[in-house]
């Protein structure tokens, strides 16, 4: 299994995963051509994908899924509180499935499963991808990680994790009141010290790569995120990458987990 991403970060955000007979774009928060071009850039060709996963209805992750999907006549897959929550944007797509939480499904040889988190949508989910004995998690838009996100990915090879804001540069920063205690919130956003608590609850021996991803262009700076992360990783500062919002990041292959061989 292999992974990139287009870009990640306040004004867009979506994610590439290939596993031997499947590739799936997560989201497209980018205009069809920007998508396009993208994807030109880390050699795609996107008459090879094989559907379009979308975690929620924010414009930053829903913007281009419309106009791509009907150019490449695509497959779209999302939760019935999406759909109704997007559908001023999706009218018109054919190729609609719509999925439930928690029910795993497969796009021929990976399986999907969409897993409930606590995000200020209508039915958010987020993703975890297997195949050929390799894990993914897409964990990018949660406000707090609670019991159930801790369970379903403890067990991941790679991680693109949600490093959204700094503390400090919230609390200071331009955002009105009520916008900061959205963020900052337990149906808003992590921080950058929660994405860490959070692996460090986990332990970091299994994970391959992980990728700090979502990050907020008035509330958090890439050497921040970086910064939090290399504490984690200072024996191997390869395991992680900070996403960036225009380049995203290049592809990173999964091999086969030696603790699932045991």
């Amino acid at each position: 299994m292999r992974f990139s991403s287009l870009g990640s970060g306040s004004k867009g955000n979506a994610t590439l995963v290939e596993s031997n007979e499947a590739l799936v774009l997560i989201d497209c928060g980018f205009a069809a051509r920007d998508a396009l071009e993208r994807m030109a850039r880390l050699g795609v060709d996107p008459a090879k994908i094989d559907a379009l996963l979308i975690t929620h209805e924010h414009g930053d992750h829903l913007r281009g899924v419309k106009t791509l999907a009907k150019r490449l006549k695509l497959p779209v897959y999302l939760t019935a509180g999406t759909w109704k929550a997007g559908a001023s944007k999706l009218a018109g797509l054919e190729r609609l499935h719509i999925i439930n939480p928690e029910q795993r499904f497969e796009i021929k040889d990976m399986t999907v499963d969409p897993v409930t988190v606590p995000h200020d949508a209508r039915e958010p989910v987020q993703y975890r991808l297997e195949a050929a004995g390799r894990v993914l998690g897409v964990l990018t838009d949660l406000g707090h990680a609670t019991s159930h996100v801790k369970k379903r990915f403890g067990d991941c090879d790679g991680l693109f994790l949600e490093c959204n804001h700094d503390r400090q540069m919230l609390a200071e920063g331009p955002y009105p009141p009520s916008l900061k205690r959205r963020v900052s919130g337990r149906w808003g956003h992590l921080a950058n010290t929660q994405a860490i608590e959070l692996l460090q609850e986990w332990g970091t021996d299994r994970l391959q790569k992980v990728i700090a991803s979502h990050l907020s262009e008035k509330n958090n700076r890439p050497e921040l995120a970086h910064e939090a992360l290399s504490a984690l990783f200072e024996a191997d500062g390869a395991r992680f990458q900070v996403a960036d919002q225009f380049l995203g990041i290049g592809w990173h292959t999964l091999t086969r987990s030696k603790a699932r061989e045991l």
